[in-house]
């Protein structure tokens, strides 16, 4: 005989987290997410429905295959994931979980989904992102677009993140997380600037220094 968990009935939508990369399509009028696993070869929607990675008829999620969309429980799990170096770009989702589902340890994998919020994270040089613009590489038919500050956005086309926001539609919002100042324990980016500067500043003197010592030894 085997054992089956029971079926949940909740009264509302669970609440999941994930990461994504923005992406816009190839005109600029629609925004989506591509995700990192499974679903990083097809963007999908705010409001979207899972289907098999690997092209098979049956719904999803299936308990017979991986797919179906996945998120975790908690928020903190989610935001560990951008620490990896291929997904520092990544925006952090927030997520209403609908349709059916199956409920794992750390999260769940289901067969539709509202993106509610979208957080980017700091701007690679730790300063707060104000907008997104190319990130360089896409899908076909969509650029990946990740947070930047105006300084390093450069030449690039930014968008804003309410922009993104209204391109992306069904009730979508884009936050952006506090800059990243922070730089090791008890330390923050502000002073180590200012110590690299004093620094240079001894290394200027020293240097002088070395100079009219040996002009007085000719």
């Amino acid at each position: 005989m085997r054992l089956r968990l029971p079926e949940e009935r909740p009264t509302e939508p669970p609440t999941g987290y994930k990461i994504a990369h923005a992406a816009l399509s190839q005109d600029g009028s629609r925004a989506a997410f591509l995700g990192v696993s499974l679903g990083a070869v097809l963007p999908y929607g705010v409001l979207d429905d899972a289907h098999c990675a690997y092209g098979r008829r049956h719904r999803s999620p299936s308990r017979l295959c991986d797919c179906g969309f996945h998120c975790l429980h908690e928020r903190a799990g989610a935001a560990a994931l951008t620490c990896t170096a291929e997904h520092r770009g990544a925006l952090l989702l927030e997520v209403a979980v609908l349709g059916r589902y199956i409920r794992f340890e750390l999260g769940m994998r289901y067969a539709r989904q509202r993106v509610r919020t979208a957080t980017a994270g700091p701007c690679r040089c730790r300063r707060r992102a104000t907008g997104l613009a190319d990130a360089g590489w896409g899908r076909p038919g969509w650029r990946v677009v990740e947070p930047v500050c105006p300084g390093c956005a450069g030449p690039r086309v930014t968008v804003g993140f309410d922009e993104f926001a209204r391109r992306g539609g069904d009730g979508l919002k884009v936050l952006a997380a506090p800059a990243a100042d922070s730089v090791g324990p008890g330390r923050t980016f502000p002073e180590l600037v200012a110590e690299a500067a004093l620094l240079q500043a001894r290394l200027d003197w020293f240097q002088s220094e070395l100079a009219r010592l040996g002009d007085q030894e000719r």
